[in-house]
């Protein structure tokens, strides 16, 4: 079994289900008491989070490069970056590392593939709504992304950084989510990615009758596998 480096704390509520599925998984295709091998390096979301607000995204990827080549040293094989929005510095994070990283967006990709998606809906920060470090990688795959207008991105962004990664659930938002997803189908989305690793705390399948990509569990699920390949 390889083992998982872990870059999380972005927020730690949505770190706690990626060591959840990926234990999960790794159970349910060896079965006993197999568990994974990972290593977890949580840092402080306030100053990640303060990078995003200032735009200094560089600070960003210095903070985020020394805790991969740290997960590097300890033994990982491979990274994990828990969250969405910070494979924005992905490429700046692979090229202080020599151990692969496991790009959310491309295994959310594959999903999407597998399930015939062609066109979808978008949802997670702001940053990842609107630039192009994460729809680029869907887009070159021949899936178009559709994101809400720019006054309900900020009502998403708020929700996820002033609520969800404060581990506040509330019903009102939830309606709130359901109806901007329902607006994107409107406009033609076949599914929506929860771009953002704290949507699927909100939101659940069980919610809607629109296909919800959960990129947490598209994640964690996808590294438990690739940690379980020959």
């Amino acid at each position: 079994m390889k083992t998982i480096g872990l870059i999380g704390g972005m927020s730690w509520e949505s770190t706690v289900p990626y060591y959840q599925v990926i234990n999960e998984t790794v159970k349910e295709k060896l079965g006993g008491l197999h568990s994974a091998q990972c290593i977890l390096y949580s840092v402080d979301f306030a100053e990640i989070e303060a990078c995003q607000a200032s735009g200094d995204w560089d600070r960003s990827a210095v903070i985020l490069g020394q805790a991969a080549m740290a997960l590097e040293k300890a033994g990982a094989d491979f990274i994990v970056i828990c969250t969405n929005a910070m494979h924005k510095v992905a490429p700046q994070i692979q090229a202080q590392i020599h151990i692969p990283i496991l790009h959310i967006a491309e295994m959310t990709a594959l999903e999407l593939e597998k399930a015939g998606i062609q066109t979808v809906g978008l949802l997670g920060t702001k940053y990842t709504m609107s630039q192009d470090f994460y729809k680029k990688v869907l887009v070159d795959r021949g899936i178009q992304v559709l994101v809400p207008p720019e006054s309900e991105m900020e009502t998403v962004n708020t929700i996820i950084y002033d609520e969800l990664c404060l581990g506040i659930i509330k019903d009102s938002s939830r309606q709130t989510y359901l109806r901007i997803m329902g607006e994107l189908a409107a406009r033609g989305a076949q599914g929506i990615i929860e771009g953002c690793t704290e949507i699927g705390l909100l939101v659940k399948q069980s919610d809607t009758k629109i296909p919800l990509f959960d990129t947490t569990l598209i994640h964690a699920r996808s590294a438990a596998l690739r940690a379980l390949e020959d």
